[in-house]
């Protein structure tokens, strides 16, 4: 992929809300050093009929000049930008004489920090009380519901064991994962792995990261882990705003939207890390693209039912958007769970409606006065639909590019299991590089994007418009 994207300013609801629980707290360990899956609860009466053999396992087991390059260009690899972590705004925090929960940094909820990322700091913790008095926060505390796990309920990873894309068996052509290439370093998080953990702590290409998935909002997103003078790393806090995870910082416990990347309420609160570009593939296409690549393994210290799907038959239920993940209302616009392409910057967001996208293959918008492509492949199955990930409806696998190339604008067609442009005829992959034709070797660059559900991007971008338009 390519550089990484600075952020600017910019009785029935009783049972669904159980059934919610149910499914979150099948993705947890009992406890931070579990080595065995939680008991499951039944599932939704819907699910339980399509899944009963997962269940039975769940009770007992509980990522020059213009337009003219040479036929032996070589790819150009995905670089570096000098770190400019944005702080938004620091609100000013009330005064109180309430004792400030954690301040002194004994015995804190929640994993210590990584070795090799910044120490601890005793300073309130967001993470043991997000309603202490002296907070300033972003988002109302009382709108961030419990998901029913405790913190790091849900184990991130934070020493990822990686193979060779050639010595991996477990995985099928159809199943996704998370890409994402820094400093020509290409690796994959395979989504059978990262819906039971939702994070990795991991450094990529020399830049320490953090992968995240988060299943409920259906979204992925990779930050830079360097923010506010900080080596940061973050943990899942069991909790969640509007349907999408709320992570933490290990080293101050501030609170963190996922979706956006913002700390909202703690000691870093109105900073907003950085992106790097990551997209939700196919396991065949990654692989056939990045034979020397690395691939996240099920080594991961914990004994979870990877392939299984935690949360059966959520890509098409809306079961789980109820009051108690969802405090404030849906954006009406488009059914809550119709899936888009969520891009943002510069004060822009475009969503592009992803069933027109799969019937197009290649549509092209323009954001913030830069014109870019979006693509999608058929091939890539929903991780979040059948009791097996690899059995899942085909969702495909989208891509997000820039579309001028050395000083030309290029357009583009979707062609076989690939892309032509019509200025030149290259043809070029899923990732953005030009594998036939005039322009051999030439990458565009890419953009950071979400594959997401409506119902959170129109939550974390309102104003977003929408592709193509409505009415």
């Amino acid at each position: 992929m390519s550089g990484r994207c600075n952020r600017g300013t910019a009785a029935a609801p009783l049972l669904a809300t159980l059934t919610a629980l149910t499914l979150l707290a099948v993705a947890c360990g009992e406890a931070e050093d579990s080595t065995v899956d939680s008991p499951a609860a039944p599932q939704a009466a819907a699910a339980a009929a399509t899944d009963q053999e997962s269940e039975t396992e769940a009770a007992s087991d509980s990522g020059d000049t213009p337009g003219k390059v040479s036929e032996t260009a070589t790819t150009i690899p995905a670089t570096t930008i000098p770190a400019t972590t944005t702080t938004l705004l620091i609100p000013t925090a009330p005064e109180t004489d309430v004792p400030p929960p954690n301040a002194d940094g004994e015995n804190p909820p929640g994993r210590a920090p990584l070795p090799d990322s910044s120490g601890r700091e005793s300073v309130p913790s967001a993470l043991a009380d997000r309603f202490w008095p002296g907070f300033a926060t972003l988002i109302p505390p009382e709108q961030i519901r419990s998901g029913g796990p405790p913190p790091d309920g849900i184990p991130a990873l934070d020493e990822p064991v990686f193979a060779p894309t050639g010595e991996i068996d477990f995985l099928a052509d159809s199943e996704a994962v998370l890409a994402l290439e820094i400093n020509g370093d290409a690796r994959a998080y395979p989504l059978q792995i990262m819906t039971w953990h939702e994070l990795v702590n991991d450094t990529v290409g020399g830049v320490p990261v953090t992968i995240s998935y988060c299943p409920l909002c259906n979204s992925s997103v990779a930050y830079d882990r360097n923010a506010a003078g900080r080596v940061l790393d973050f943990g899942t806090s069991g909790m969640l705003y509007q349907s999408s995870m709320v992570m933490y910082d290990r080293q101050t416990q501030s609170l963190w939207t996922h979706f956006d990347g913002l700390a909202v309420i703690g000691e870093l609160i109105g900073t907003q890390l950085d992106f790097w570009p990551m997209a939700i593939v196919s396991w065949a296409a990654w692989r056939d693209a990045h034979p020397d690549g690395q691939v996240l393994t099920q080594e991961t210290g914990y004994h979870r039912s990877y392939g299984r799907n935690p949360y059966v038959g959520y890509e098409t239920s809306e079961r789980l958007l109820t009051p108690a993940f969802q405090s404030t209302d849906i954006d009406e616009r488009l059914p809550a769970k119709e899936r888009v392409v969520g891009i943002r910057g510069d004060g822009d967001a475009v969503a592009v409606r992803h069933a027109h996208l799969q019937d197009t293959g290649v549509v092209e918008v323009e954001l913030a006065g830069v014109p870019l492509v979006v693509w999608n492949l058929p091939g890539a199955s929903s991780a979040i639909d059948a009791p097996e990930l690899a059995n899942g409806i085909d969702v495909g696998s989208s891509g997000v590019f820039e579309r001028t190339l050395d000083g030309r604008l290029l357009s583009f067609a979707r062609n076989g299991d690939g892309f032509r442009d019509d200025e030149t005829g290259s043809t070029w992959n899923l990732f953005g590089e030009a594998t036939a034709g005039e322009l051999a070797g030439s990458r565009l660059q890419a953009r950071e994007f979400v594959d997401t559900f409506w119902f959170a991007w129109g939550t974390f971008e309102p104003t977003s418009s929408i592709v193509p338009p409505l009415g």
